[in-house]
């Protein structure tokens, strides 16, 4: 279940919503294109259409709240389920999707294993997230602390890149790459966003790791079968070493020491 409010939308159409949608649109954009498979998922994130460059033929939105799609067209959906137990079965899908799922999840841990169970091996996940150590963090601390807002986006409980990292390796998930966006604080005001927009191209230079944004895409590894290799060296240690290898019982024919002393 998800601690967000139900329709994000105000935010969302401030100077710092739309802000940070352009910026993960390139991402998941650049992302999804180079992932194959048949099937994929988005999770949250309903106004944006994440899969929108991805060449997998079945593609779907999902939501953990159901509304109106003629009323409001920008959270249309396929299927309203809860992150926690998810109508999938094993093994069924190629690429998932969480885009801020996480932090707005109350039970991230169930939701990063129901992730695993529907993957296939070698499938892809993608995960973008609030960085709690960027000046987004602190604003949400900032405003919970002060301010006492609950409002969506600063409501959230924003996970730290390394524990997420150990969660997706617990879960046998490799992380594949790492990148930070969002680099800029989030004004709610264009003329303030406007002056320090210049952070995006020194902070990716400098101090990338104090981007607003995480993005992760991690693949699901299958531990298999170690394959037990032939001893070859150890017959050869033992004749160098005078020793006789020992004959197998079932032999037909007889060793060659055994023939040579009946001929002589």
């Amino acid at each position: 279940m998800s601690i967000a409010p139900k329709l994000p939308s105000d935010w969302l159409n401030s100077t710092a919503g739309q802000y940070l949608q352009v910026k993960e649109q390139a991402l998941y954009d650049q992302a999804v294109f180079d992932l194959f498979g048949f099937n994929a998922v988005q999770m949250g994130g309903l106004q944006m259409n994440l899969l929108s460059n991805s060449r997998i033929p079945n593609r779907y939105k999902l939501s953990d709240f159901s509304v109106n799609s003629v009323t409001y067209k920008a959270f249309a959906h396929d299927l309203a389920c809860s992150d926690d137990f998810l109508p999938f079965a094993e093994m069924s899908l190629d690429l998932v999707l969480l885009p801020h799922r996480l932090e707005f999840s109350e039970r991230p841990h169930q939701t990063l294993r129901e992730a695993a169970r529907v993957m296939m091996p070698d499938g892809h996940l993608l995960i973008s997230g609030f960085n709690p150590l960027s000046t987004w963090g602190v604003t949400a601390s900032l405003r919970k602390i002060f301010l006492k807002q609950t409002n969506y986006p600063w409501n959230g409980k924003f996970i730290g890149l390394t524990r997420l990292k150990d969660w997706l390796a617990l879960l046998g998930f490799e992380v594949v790459s790492v990148d930070m966006c969002c680099h800029v604080p989030p004004f709610e005001t264009s003329a303030w966003h406007k002056r320090f927009s210049f952070m995006d191209k020194i902070s990716e230079r400098c101090c990338r790791r104090l981007g607003g944004v995480y993005f992760i895409v991690a693949k699901k590894r299958v531990v298999g079968m170690m394959p037990i290799k032939p001893n070859w060296k150890t017959p050869l240690k033992s004749s160098l070493m005078g020793v006789q290898p020992k004959t197998n019982p079932s032999q037909s024919k007889p060793a060659q020491s055994e023939t040579s002393e009946k001929i002589t």
